[in-house]
């Protein structure tokens, strides 16, 4: 698998043999533009207590819908999204997909503190972005971990625990997001810590480079691909006049 970060144009396309990956920052002058959002995605919006949290998730869902509408080759306010089922009880609350879907496209969408993370591929694709946890928090959150992935915490130097955490969560939730149960399949069922990292079977499970204070995986089925695509999302891209290539 190549890891590359590159500021050429993307293609906006998809194939077997690459997964995209695309980090996006909240902007904290410039307004965000609301336009390419649905009435559900405004309302939840609104919601918010924290402008923050409000800010966040518009510019994960902007960014989201614009990207889609690159690959898809539609407005972004066209896009329409719908819920697969559940693969534990067939409810319609499983991976999010596109509706309609003519070019096998998946995605997935985290986000946490400043920053979003959207991962775009052939095949079906999880991927998790979290800030590192306090003491209390990780002490609290590995409860519900695998018992090695316990045990492996346990192993390592206390200052390093937090970041270590953070990985063996990411991969996890990714995974979890891939399947499409998210943690209703329960977060201790399956080892993701660092024997498995990259050997969960019929899954590829990726760790992202994302700064000191965040911890991001991707999780891909099938074999690792041949090309992982990181770029950053430019600002430029969430206001009133996205600009047609990067």
């Amino acid at each position: 698998m190549l890891l590359r970060t590159t500021g050429q144009t993307p293609a906006f396309t998809v194939s077997p043999d690459r997964v995209d990956l695309w980090f996006v920052h909240r902007p904290h002058a410039a307004p965000l533009d609301r336009s390419d959002l649905d009435a559900a995605e405004s309302a939840r919006a609104d919601a918010f207590v924290r402008p923050a949290d409000a800010a966040l998730y518009v510019t994960a869902h902007v960014a989201l819908r614009r990207l889609l509408g690159r690959y898809t080759r539609q407005p972004p306010r066209q896009v329409r999204f719908v819920r697969e089922p559940c693969p534990g009880c067939g409810a319609a609350h499983g991976r999010p997909a596109l509706d309609p879907n003519p070019r096998a496209l998946h995605f997935s969408l985290s986000h946490s503190l400043d920053t979003a993370l959207i991962g775009v591929a052939a095949v079906p694709i999880g991927v998790d972005v979290q800030k590192l946890p306090r003491p209390e928090t990780l002490r609290f959150c590995s409860k519900a971990m695998h018992p090695r992935e316990r045990h492996e915490l346990a192993a390592i130097p206390e200052g390093e625990r937090s970041a270590e955490f953070g990985r063996i969560w990411t991969r996890k939730e990714a995974y979890l997001k891939g399947l499409g149960t998210g943690l209703r399949h329960g977060p201790a069922a399956d080892y993701v810590g660092a024997e498995a990292a990259r050997r969960l079977p019929g899954w590829t499970l990726i760790d992202i480079p994302c700064g000191p204070a965040l911890a991001a995986a991707a999780a891909v089925r099938g074999p690792a691909p041949a090309v992982l695509e990181l770029r950053r999302l430019p600002a430029a891209w969430l206001g009133a006049d996205p600009p047609d290539e990067r």
